[in-house]
């Protein structure tokens, strides 16, 4: 018989619950925060609620509820409770480095400045704050504030991963590749398996065009690491074998869990324009909007595209494959379901079930699209529409294509797609063509991505496919 492990952690939560009662205070925090770091967020959070019921004023307990928060995707109510524990504990430089964290993700960048900057005057050893005021200082452009951050970072403690990690990245944002190359090369000595210093050294060599060492960076970290989706991808993007149709769910997973705290702002430091695409296009295929569509946000991530969209929906889910994104758009409260898993499974299982199906940069993850679009047109109904955006192939030769197809993969790990090759995918799922409109999606590396909005309906007459055949509806 298998496990309800969903019921044997409610019933060690609750457990928990009953036990916090009889424990004095640090060993009632400490409890919560055992249950915080395994990732049980709902029963940490009622845990350090009982903590506070208990003492109102107890500052830590504040603090680690405004992390959980913050987490959780309540951004506001994480600002608040941190600046309660900062009121309570004015001196204690942890509160500050936190809350600044918050508020980069906010989006509230001169706040967090200020936070950092407060850590720094109370303890000014404080590695960590240097290393995030220079991220921060790389994010608002101002690169030598930011390498003077990160080199400060390096000196209180030369071990530190992820300021040599992010001095590769602030270099290679302004093209000094060569350079980046050590700063990476250095991260990875001090920690082998770190999650992203070993795929930006790939990235670096293929960029100056050393397509065999990158090839070898993914090549020994498949020697140590067999399984690592990531490793397996990007070798591939790197090299042109073994090219996979798609990325796989577990480099998708892998990816995204790891970015999900930090994807709003990073996203918002590449000027991402993806969601506002798609409600633009929305906007000019509809009329006025009424709250009357049954939608489906596909590969919703954070969220992004939950609030631009809702003024036309009677009811939103977001699909994704990623828990950590599901658990940021969470906290929007713009979703009436989000459900983890794979896409193209989760369309064919809900025939006919939705008026809209929106996709911001998720197919970009996709290289040929018949399959998913296939069974986009399966679960939507008659008149309804498909928005969503891909990046766009570039012209010049030199990337890997797959035997000429109209989409290929690139060295970063996502695909692109040429123009013509959507409009044949599209003609052939049985949609109705509205728009492909070049746009720029966000810069990255200092330049623009191209890519395109598309735009498509499913006629009112459409055959509904059933293996090698299609019947037409009856009217």
């Amino acid at each position: 018989m298998g496990m309800d492990v969903h019921a044997e952690v409610q019933d060690e939560a609750y457990g928990e619950r009953e036990r916090i009662s009889e424990l004095s205070l640090p060993d009632a925090l400490a409890l919560a925060l055992q249950v915080h770091r395994r990732g049980h967020l709902v029963e940490a959070e009622i845990l350090y609620r009982k903590v506070l019921a208990a003492a109102p004023d107890y500052a830590d307990a504040h603090h680690f509820l405004g992390v959980l928060l913050h987490q959780g995707g309540d951004s506001d109510a994480a600002i608040g409770s941190i600046h309660r524990s900062i009121s309570l504990n004015p001196d204690e430089p942890n509160y500050y480095n936190n809350l600044g964290n918050v508020l980069v993700e906010a989006g509230r960048l001169a706040e967090a400045a200020d936070a950092y900057e407060k850590v720094i005057q109370l303890a000014p050893a404080h590695a960590h704050a240097y290393n995030n005021l220079g991220a921060l200082s790389k994010a608002r452009g101002r690169f030598e504030d930011a390498a003077r951050a990160y080199q400060k970072a390096i000196e209180l403690n030369p071990n530190h991963v992820d300021a040599h990690n992010n001095m590769g990245k602030l270099l290679s944002t302004q093209s000094r590749t060569k350079e980046a190359v050590a700063w990476y090369c250095k991260a990875i000595t001090l920690m082998p398996r770190h999650p992203d210093a070993r795929k930006l050294l790939g990235l670096a060599y293929y960029t100056l065009g050393e397509t065999g060492k990158a090839a070898e960076v993914y090549r020994q970290w498949l020697a140590g690491e067999p399984e690592s989706p990531v490793a397996n991808h990007m070798l591939a993007a790197c090299s042109g074998e073994n090219i996979p149709l798609r990325a796989s769910d577990g480099y998708v997973e892998s990816t995204f869990d790891n970015f999900a705290e930090s994807f709003d702002a990073k996203l918002g430091k590449l000027a991402y324009r993806a969601p506002d695409l798609v409600a633009g296009a929305l906007a000019r295929a509809l009329p006025e909007p009424d709250r009357n569509l049954v939608a489906l946000d596909a590969g919703c991530g954070t969220g992004l595209c939950g609030p631009l969209i809702a003024p036309y929906v009677s009811r939103l889910t977001g699909v994704d494959l990623s828990a950590g994104m599901l658990a940021k758009a969470r906290g929007r409260n713009a979703y009436d379901e989000l459900v983890k898993s794979e896409l193209t499974a989760y369309l064919l299982a809900h025939p006919a079930a939705f008026d809209l199906v929106i996709s911001a940069d998720t197919l970009v993850y996709f290289g040929p699209l018949g399959e998913v679009l296939d069974a986009a047109h399966g679960a939507l109904r008659s008149d309804g529409l498909l928005i969503f955006t891909v990046e766009a192939m570039p012209d010049e030769t030199g990337q890997k294509t797959t035997d000429g197809a109209g989409y290929r993969i690139n060295p970063h790990g996502r695909y692109s797609h040429d123009g013509g090759y959507l409009k044949q995918a599209l003609s052939s799922a049985g949609f109705a063509i509205q728009g492909v409109e070049s746009a720029v999606l966000r810069n990255e590396g200092g330049s623009p991505v191209a890519g395109f909005v598309v735009t498509a309906s499913k006629p009112d007459n459409a055959a509904v496919k059933n293996g090698e055949t299609s019947i037409a509806v009856p009217q």
